[in-house]
Order: structure tokens, then sequence, then C-alpha cells
């Protein structure tokens, strides 16, 4: 499987981090700053006339992934964090700085972790608890989850991994073996945890429309697939509890509008959260 050009998503999205107040300035990108302005005509006609667009859902699954990390983090203050395609995710930056115990581990393909850690150093948040490594979840060598999993994290401490932005650029049966490789990994350790973001395609929504657009300008700007994985919300679980998870929650924005003041959309959320542990 190429991951190779999900990276180009990272730009945009920092970006919007960015603007939004989440991120460090210094870790906006000139590639960022060009799409970030040239979809604003396309964010705008899809905030305002069809009621929902991608910075929407993009600071929906962010400020919904915090709140679960931050309720874990409460829960397991030696709690272990590994970001999967952390890209330009200002995350671990904000938690390390929040929670000077935690250990937290970037992961992306390599020239985007050595890009992180060069940004990690520049703001004085890169350390031995928290900087990036080389991965690429589909592979079974030194770069796969298993060295990172074997080598870098403590056996005796909770782990939780959070993937963000990812699994919609891939179909489920791509998906699968590397969903039961993470649950079986998560299962070595006293706790185990995964946050994801996913884009279900449900019966009858009147968002189909709304949703294949955005997916096909997400697509175009990451030169990739996008893939709805979900026709009702019922079957998520089921899914993952096959793979090994044992518990998945699914988390709807609409439930945190007031609670997480988080951008809202007319009509139903295009994405939800799942939260899920072995």
């Amino acid at each position: 499987m190429d991951t190779s050009s999900i990276s180009f998503t990272a730009h945009y999205t920092g970006q919007v981090w960015a603007k939004n107040g989440l991120s460090n300035p210094q870790w906006q990108t000139a590639t960022g700053r060009f799409l970030y302005y040239a979809l604003s005509p396309f964010e705008w006609a899809g905030k305002h006339i069809i009621g929902g667009n991608i910075r929407t859902f993009l600071l929906q699954r962010h400020l919904i992934i915090d709140h679960l990390l931050h309720q874990t983090i409460e829960r397991h203050p030696n709690l272990q964090v590994v970001e999967i395609a952390c890209g330009l995710s200002p995350r671990g930056a904000r938690f390390c700085q929040q929670y000077p115990q935690l250990r937290y581990l970037e992961a992306d393909l390599p020239a985007m972790a050595k890009r992180k850690n060069k940004l990690l150093k520049k703001v004085g948040a890169h350390s031995q608890r928290h900087f990036a490594l080389p991965l690429d979840f589909f592979r079974q060598d030194a770069l796969g989850l298993e060295t990172l999993f074997t080598q870098h994290l403590d056996k005796d401490a909770p782990v939780l991994v959070i993937t963000e932005g990812l699994i919609n650029y891939f179909e489920l049966d791509s998906l699968a073996p590397v969903w039961r490789k993470l649950a079986q990994l998560l299962k070595q350790f006293p706790q185990g945890y995964y946050l994801t973001d996913n884009y279900p395609l449900l019966d009858n929504d009147p968002n189909k429309k709304v949703m294949k657009t955005l997916s096909e300008l997400l697509g175009w700007v990451s030169r990739s697939n996008v893939n709805f994985h979900f026709n009702n919300l019922e079957a998520i679980a089921p899914h993952y509890q096959k793979l090994g998870f044992k518990h998945v929650v699914v988390h709807n924005p609409e439930d945190y509008y007031a609670q997480l003041s988080l951008p809202e959309n007319r009509g139903k959320p295009l994405v939800h959260v799942l939260e899920m542990h072995v």
C-alpha cells in the first residue's frame, strides 16, 4: 500500500490548526498556506450553501479526540501515546506541555517524521519523552508497527494509539490486517486504547451528496481515493470487535457541541470519532 501522497494533506490540516489557535505559528508551511487560501472559496460555499465543509469536520474530530485523550490521561497518569500519521498535528506538543509526565511518540513516513522532529526542536518541544519515529503501518519490517511497539514503549504502562485523518484513504479490507495487528499489540500492555475518526455514508442520509462532493475535493487535495466505510452506525462496533477490540464507542459531534464549543453542521455531522479498547 502506497501512503506517500497522504502526507500532502498534512500541510492543509496543519494550516487549519494554526488558523484556529491549536498549533504553533512556526509550523505553518508555504504549501499549507497556498492550499488554505486556494480552497477558501470551496470551504465558504460548503459552509454557507450546504451547511458543512472540510474545516468543520477537521476541527470536530480533532477537538473530540483531544477531549477523549484528556479523559484517558486522567484515568492513567502513566499513559503512553502513539500518534500514527502525525503529520503537522500539534497535539503532542500541547499535551506534553500540559502533562509533564506524558510519553508521546509521533510516527509518520520517514520524510515527514524527520521534518516533525525538526519542528519539535525548533519550538523546544523535542525530548526523550516526545519525538517522532519513521513508520509505515502497512509494512512488516523495521518500519512496521511491531518494531515501534517492542522497541520504544514500556510494557508495564498503558498505551493509547491515535490515527487521525488516515483510515478513510483506504478500503476496509486493506485496513483489517493492520487493525488486527494493532489490537494484538495493544493486548500486550496493561491497558490498550485506540482513537480514530470515521466517515460513515449512512443509508437515507440527506448529506450523501455533500459527503461525496467533499470526498472528491479531499481526494483532489490528497491525490488519493477517499473511502466511506459504513452505511449504518450499528455496523461499526461489530466490525472492530471481530478484529480484536473488545469495547467500541461511536462519538457523535452533536453530543459535544455545547461541551466543547465545536463548529456545527446544518444537518447530521459528516465525521464520527471511534473510541476502542482491548
